[in-house]
């Protein structure tokens, strides 16, 4: 399969246009990451309340991930994507004229960014319905790589924050975010395939199977482990290594790029491979870099272990979602939600965590050490289901598992 293969088989304008949407909308999701150390300061917060400042749109775009699966399956992809914006826009246009004068204040609009990262439910679907089956791993990492967004807070927002002050960086999201909502209206499209409503009860009806939950667990581990390093580099650079926000920025978005970019090459990789082998290197990857990241107190052996995690994190999820659409073709708008969901609770459980470690430990090795726990038992786990998998339904499944 080449890359010219997309403009045959499905409808790039669309493909674009969700990658744009989901660049624009996890750019915005992370920005309290981007900007916690100068919001930190600025406002005096503990290392705990920073790390539950940046983990908080994490657990909130979990839940609404949900909605916007449901969403996706009644009034189609493009109009939830519509809403969706609207609501980003309208909460940062609030932050940027009214300001956040306190924690409490960090925490609401932690809760309206989640709807940006549930876009993730939305831009997949959108874009996946149009593609078929072996092409799905590509296609759906090339969507998912809107995650590049992170990359652009932590080059820009410390920078415009230093400038402007850090208040005034959620105006300037506006205009991004308002380019971006004009092309998705006007070129992205629906696919013309028969999607059945769904309701809560579907969501609990998958739930009940024993592999939507290890498909949550793993994108828990990989979504979380990319998202989760991507909000706290750099309140960590800051801390750790006494940098200032703005080349403790530099640091985080070399980390986070590759992990951003592994998205789509993750998803080649287990097209070729398997989805299931492709795991279980990234998985053991990602576990020995976080503890090579959390031993070490040379900034440059340090930066190393994040990108190789973050790396390994981004491929993960590339890989996940080429097995995601084999075995739950017809209910991936529901599992998307519902993966998604594990995601964002992975990255809420590792931001918040490293915020608790070093507020009651003086250190943030607990918590990295307990998410390469994570990428351990993942590995246990792809162990346990691969035989099983590859004799049912990968059997029958289109593309290699």
């Amino acid at each position: 399969m080449k890359f010219s293969d997309l403009k045959r088989s499905g409808h790039w304008p669309t493909l674009l246009t969700a990658f744009l949407y989901f660049d624009v909308s996890f750019m915005v999701w992370t920005i309290l990451g981007a900007l916690g150390a100068q919001i930190g300061s600025s406002l005096g917060l503990t290392p705990q309340q920073k790390g539950l400042m940046v983990a908080v749109p994490y657990l909130s775009g979990a839940f609404i991930r949900l909605v916007l699966g449901m969403l996706v399956d009644r009034i189609g992809a493009k109009n939830t994507g519509l809403l969706a914006q609207v609501v980003v826009i309208a909460g940062m246009s609030v932050a940027w004229m009214v300001g956040l004068h306190q924690f409490s204040h960090t925490l609401m609009l932690g809760g309206v960014l989640g709807v940006a990262g549930a876009s993730f439910a939305v831009a997949l679907p959108q874009a996946g319905r149009w593609y078929p089956p072996n092409m799905q791993g590509l296609v759906l990492g090339l969507a998912g790589a809107g995650n590049v967004g992170v990359v652009i807070d932590a080059m820009l927002a410390p920078r415009l924050a230093a400038a402007y002050g850090w208040n005034a960086v959620f105006g300037f999201a506006l205009i991004p975010l308002l380019l971006v909502l004009v092309a998705y209206s006007v070129w992205s499209k629906e696919a013309e395939v028969k999607v059945r409503k769904k309701t809560p009860r579907d969501y609990l009806k998958l739930l009940r199977e024993k592999d939507a939950h290890w498909f949550c667990f793993f994108y828990t581990v990989s979504f979380g482990g990319f998202s989760g390093l991507a909000a706290s580099l750099i309140i960590y650079f800051t801390s750790e290594f006494h940098l200032s926000p703005v080349n403790a920025g530099s640091w985080a978005a070399v980390c986070t790029l590759v992990g951003a970019l592994g998205r789509p090459v993750g998803g080649a990789i287990a097209d070729r491979l398997g989805g299931i082998r492709a795991l279980d290197v990234f998985f053991a990857v990602a576990a020995v870099a976080l503890v090579l990241a959390a031993s070490s107190s040379s900034l440059y052996v340090c930066a190393l272990g994040f990108f190789l995690a973050s790396a390994a994190f981004g491929m993960a999820n590339g890989s996940v979602f080429q097995l995601l659409p084999q075995r739950f073709a017809k209910d991936i708008g529901v599992m998307t939600g519902l993966v998604g969901c594990g995601g964002g609770l992975g990255g809420f459980l590792l931001a918040s965590s490293l915020g608790y470690s070093k507020g009651l430990t003086g250190s943030y090795l607990a918590g990295l050490l307990a998410f390469a726990s994570l990428c351990v038992l993942a590995l246990v786990g792809l162990t346990l289901v691969k035989l099983r998998w590859r004799s049912t339904w990968g059997a029958l499944a289109e593309a290699r598992i």
